[in-house]
């Protein structure tokens, strides 16, 4: 799959203010901020954003993501 094969399929079933993904073709790094992650814990987010993957995630098709997740609150007072 393709970053932006990814990046789509988050988007159409996660309201994203800010998507970035990045990565090789196996290993796939993103940062999201949705607020939808408020008042969920990191691996309820996690859990969020691997449903939007559904079947992509079980046959290996996406092999590895690592999440960043953030509320807009969190991303805002992060140093940019």
């Amino acid at each position: 799959m393709t970053a932006d094969q990814i990046r789509d399929m988050i988007a159409a079933s996660l309201l994203c203010e800010h998507i970035t993904l990045n990565g090789d073709g196996r290993h796939w790094f993103t940062t999201i901020v949705s607020a939808a992650f408020e008042g969920k814990r990191a691996i309820q987010r996690h859990q969020m954003v691997y449903a939007t993957l559904g079947e992509k995630m079980k046959t290996d098709e996406v092999h590895a993501l690592s999440i960043k997740a953030y509320t807009p609150v969190e991303w805002a007072a992060l140093p940019q």
